[in-house]
């Protein structure tokens, strides 16, 4: 009597390409959640535009009755929505019903209609059309439309960044490099347009869109009233907080403001990760942690947000805002101060004078650093025990 052939045990699996797989699956269901979100937002916008516009044209003097409705409209939506409903971010809503005139939008959303389909009612009114129809017409993000309409020169360069964005899959930062070195200009007088557009429309390093990029655009992140409190990893948000609480114990002189402190400078977002007000100095020190080496870029970058603190956060009666960049790279902490934007040399050195010493702060980054990593390492090896 012959035995029954065992059954063959399954193949062994590739374990990287099961979760290479599963990780570009959820990275790009972010990413289409995101644009998802994105296109409805920017469906709602140009409907709070036109709005916006109708009420306006009843009025007799325009100008003042529409700076008036904006106020009293940002008013009364912030208080029932959040943020994201400014004077300023009403008016671009305005601007974007203009700018994308409703003959336009319904042509265009006739003809994303199947074959043979009419349009609801049987009409091209763009109010018979509802909020996820009118979603298709804006396949790119709120942001990229706040660039095109308050950057370009002309309705005929909006055209074409907006169709360059669209062909390449521009993220907002390779737009705003284009703009910003006049792409549309170069092009029209380049005598080969064809090897320039497609030479010019590669990406740079950094201008990638991640999924969390996508997830996390401020403008997304205001429309769903959601916070933005957030850091890029484990050790940096735990950096973050312990430098919190070291300069609270150096004594009474700091008194913390907020952390991930969020700013808009143009079109562009920036977060500083701590604000303290300094009391014996009377300023605001603007802090910012990078895990990296320190860039001539990163001390440009603190240099904005001091000239933004200094005209939208300090008061009267305040000196001007120091910043201070503090680098937690693996075996070279740095610190540094940022005080050539103070009015005199007189000031300055008043401010070193009175603020925490240099290599103490580079001290104590590297003495936290190597303690988180040193837990992070414990933790690791305690798992693996258990398993």
């Amino acid at each position: 009597m012959t035995r029954p052939t065992p059954p063959s045990s399954p193949p062994k699996l590739d374990y990287t390409a099961v979760h290479a797989d599963i990780v570009a699956l959820l990275e790009a269901a972010r990413r289409a959640a995101a644009r998802s979100v994105n296109a409805l937002m920017t469906a709602s916008y140009w409907e709070i535009g036109r709005r916006i516009v109708e009420f306006e044209q009843g009025g007799k003097d325009r100008a003042e009755y529409g700076q008036a409705l904006l106020k009293r409209l940002s008013a009364d939506l912030s208080a029932r929505f959040g943020r994201g409903f400014g004077v300023d971010s009403l008016e671009s809503m305005r601007l974007f019903y203009k700018t994308y005139p409703p003959e336009n939008i319904s042509e265009s959303l006739i003809r994303k209609l199947p074959p043979g389909a009419q349009p609801p009612n049987s009409e091209p009114s763009i109010r018979n059309f509802d909020l996820h129809q009118l979603a298709q017409v804006f396949p790119l993000s709120w942001t990229h439309y706040i660039h095109l309409m308050r950057r370009t020169r002309s309705a005929e360069e909006r055209a074409f960044y907006e169709a360059e964005a669209l062909r390449g899959g521009w993220s907002v930062r390779q737009l705003d490099r284009q703009i910003g070195s006049q792409f549309y200009t170069r092009a029209l007088l380049s005598k080969n347009k064809r090897d320039m557009l497609e030479k010019g429309g590669q990406p740079q390093p950094g201008e990638l869109v991640t999924a969390d990029d996508a997830i996390k655009d401020p403008y997304v992140l205001e429309f769903l009233d959601l916070k933005d409190e957030y850091s890029e990893s484990e050790l940096e948000d735990a950096l973050i907080h312990r430098l919190e609480d070291f300069l609270l114990e150096l004594g009474s002189d700091f008194t913390f403001v907020g952390r991930q402190r969020r700013l808009r400078i143009d079109e562009s977002w920036f977060r500083v990760d701590l604000l303290f007000f300094h009391r014996r100095l009377r300023c605001l020190v603007i802090i910012d942690l990078k895990l990296t080496a320190l860039t001539h870029a990163d001390v440009g970058q603190m240099h904005l947000y001091c000239n933004y603190a200094r005209e939208h956060w300090t008061l009267p009666d305040e000196n001007p805002p120091v910043g201070l960049i503090l680098c937690a790279r693996a075996g070279s902490a740095l610190a540094r101060y940022a005080l050539d934007g103070l009015p005199n040399k007189i000031m300055a050195a008043e401010y070193q004078t009175v603020l925490p010493d240099v290599e103490l702060l580079q001290a104590e980054l590297d003495k936290t650093r190597r303690e988180l990593e040193a837990r992070q390492i414990a933790r690791r090896g305690a798992a693996e025990d258990g398993e």
